[in-house]
């Protein structure tokens, strides 16, 4: 567990947000967030558990799929997270989906970092224990932001990706992947097949699920991701979580902390 005493920007300023680059960095922080559901600037949403341990917890970035919401990204995370103290933010893409599939780097990143410094200014984040999680166009910004800010997510979530379009790369995060292998709008073999193959050529550590099933997250999968990225190998609970391609209802959040 790490936690630096001031908030440190990346060692290479000329690389910004037109890059992927994210400036934001964990820091000691004199205030704890109230547990619920918080909306931040820029719609984003952050979950602070009730369990939130008293030290440096862990943070999840959870980006939604093309046409989505925060809202639903938040909640297939959040419910195979409870338990085990994981903050999670959840931005809102500017567009119907993020910024390097419709025009290139640099809204969508503005937005996360804002969204960042706020979080990282208001609780204690563990700085080894941050993560970007995403579904469909979410997990393809995921993966391009993950392998950007390597120095920032030590680990990767993606849920049914169709490509990365990393312009620099920094860090080595570890990568968790899983894709339906009846996936009819991103098919796997020229998706998450190829982008395993690349990744550990370029010797990023991968672990790699395939499933019966098609273009969703289910909860067991989600679940395995979670446990995963957290050193928890306990059985997962019972299995009622719908796939994150299902519009929720959560509870209404409250504006700032």
């Amino acid at each position: 567990m790490s936690v630096l005493e001031r908030a440190a920007p990346h060692p290479l300023p000329d690389e910004g947000a037109r890059h992927g680059r994210l400036a934001a960095r964990p820091a000691m922080s004199r205030t704890t967030a109230e547990p619920g559901l918080h909306r931040l600037d820029g719609q984003a949403l952050l979950h602070v558990p009730r369990d939130l341990p008293d030290g440096p917890a862990r943070l999840a970035v959870v980006l939604h799929g093309a046409g989505g919401t925060a809202q639903q990204a938040l909640r297939w995370l959040a419910d195979q997270a409870a338990g085990l103290g994981v903050l999670i933010l959840a931005p809102q893409a500017i567009s119907t989906t993020w910024d390097v599939i419709v025009g290139g780097y640099g809204p969508d990143v503005a937005r996360i970092d804002t969204v960042l410094h706020e979080v990282f200014a208001r609780t204690t984040v563990d700085a080894e224990a941050v993560a970007v999680a995403g579904f469909s166009d979410g997990a393809s910004y995921a993966l391009s932001l993950g392998v950007s800010n390597g120095d920032l997510f030590r680990t990767v979530l993606a849920f049914s990706p169709g490509f990365m379009a990393p312009m620099v790369r920094h860090g080595r995060p570890r990568v968790f992947i899983s894709h339906g292998m009846s996936d009819r709008v991103l098919p796997i073999d020229v998706c998450s097949r190829r982008l395993v193959c690349g990744l550990r050529q370029n010797d990023y550590a991968v672990t790699y699920k395939e499933f019966a099933g098609g273009h969703e997250v289910p909860a067991r999968i989600a679940a395995a991701a979670v446990r995963w990225w957290c050193g928890d190998e306990r059985p997962a609970g019972p299995q009622s979580a719908p796939s994150a391609q299902s519009p929720q209802s959560a509870q209404s959040p409250r504006s700032g902390f």
